[in-house]
């Protein structure tokens, strides 16, 4: 399973969850010959309750307004991923530069792991093919997680959009322009993520 496979790569890199990293960690790297690279960034946030992290992130239905460039953001009903362990979402983005995307995808909980809580997403493919193009550019793949411990939270992801939607400079900068703003998506949406935790 492309998720489980994923995790184990973030967690394979993390630091240990009782040591926050003194600043923002950001590594980048190649995976399957896949046109974009994967990112994982991690930040120390003093007093971040790991259990009030998790929650927020699996609040879909409110991304919108605490976490940048989310234009639309709902759980979608399916009896095949049950709220609060899982739920299937759809997702709009707009990407300063790189346009609108979106897609349907499953997050679930992911219980404790090397002293993390974590909750991870896939894509749903059939039902993100069968999105509108006219809307956004459909995701050809889209992966990532979410590790929380006191004080610390990561955030990490691999995603392409798919290649028939755009033409060949969007692709260009869906691919390799993404990749350059990797590191400030990470931690814009890492420190998001920490203040709506704070506030719940």
């Amino acid at each position: 399973m492309e998720l489980t496979s994923f995790v184990a790569r973030v967690l394979a890199k993390a630091p240990t969850a009782s040591t926050p990293p003194a600043s923002y960690q950001l590594q980048t790297w190649a995976h399957g010959g896949r046109p974009t690279d994967e990112a994982f960034g991690i930040l120390a946030i003093p007093g971040l309750d790991p259990q009030k992290a998790i929650d927020a992130v699996m609040d879909v239905d409110h991304y919108t307004g605490h976490i940048d460039h989310v234009q639309a953001c709902r759980a979608v009903p399916d009896p095949r991923h049950l709220p609060p362990e899982q739920v299937r979402f759809y997702q709009r983005l707009d990407v300063p530069m790189l346009g609108v995307i979106h897609h349907e995808l499953v997050l679930q909980r992911l219980g404790t792991q090397k002293g993390y809580l974590v909750a991870g997403w896939d894509i749903l493919k059939p039902e993100t093919a069968a999105l509108n193009a006219k809307d956004g550019i459909r995701s050809d793949y889209s992966h990532g997680v979410w590790i929380a411990a006191p004080g610390v939270l990561g955030y990490a992801f691999g995603s392409a959009p798919k290649r028939d939607d755009v033409g060949f400079l969007k692709w260009k900068a869906l691919t390799s322009g993404a990749d350059v703003a990797a590191g400030r998506v990470l931690r814009a949406n890492i420190e998001g993520m920490g203040r709506w935790a704070a506030k719940r």
